[in-house]
């Protein structure tokens, strides 16, 4: 029995890496549905009115079907579980061994993420060429 039927993915709409792995989410084939929706968006609030929204603007945040929310590592981990070429992927990123890279990949997407909203120079000040502090990705991530 599938614990989970259905799975919501509130990721950030301004986040190019965000929209990136949305993408590349929906080209996956899904054992698992995926609904993915912008993180603080009216439909966000309206689906899920108790969360948390400015948190999960900060962080991913996945919603089961039943109720079951997910943040951090743990969502990007049900995210591959859904998936069905990420499943065995995602049972051995939920192990003991596997935990510390699903910890060490979700902060390297973080600190992307943060460098892509406040880029900075060689010499640590802010670029000046992207004066909205939100930068292009230079290319797709790995």
């Amino acid at each position: 029995m599938t614990p989970v039927g259905r799975l919501t993915v509130l990721y950030d709409a301004d986040c190019p890496l965000c929209v990136h792995l949305r993408h590349w989410l929906l080209r996956q084939r899904q054992l698992v549905p995926l609904d993915l929706v912008p993180a603080g968006s009216q439909r966000a609030r309206r689906l899920f009115p108790d969360l948390d929204h400015a948190a999960t603007l900060r962080e991913i945040t996945v919603v089961g079907d039943r109720g079951q929310v997910y943040r951090g590592p743990a969502a990007w981990i049900v995210c591959l579980w859904a998936l069905a070429e990420h499943r065995p992927r995602a049972h051995w990123l939920a192990t003991p061994a596997g935990q510390p890279f699903a910890r060490a990949t979700v902060l390297a997407a973080a600190k992307w993420r943060e460098a892509l909203k406040r880029p900075e120079r060689r010499d640590g000040h802010p670029d000046p060429s992207c004066e909205t502090g939100h930068c292009e990705v230079p290319g797709p991530p790995g």
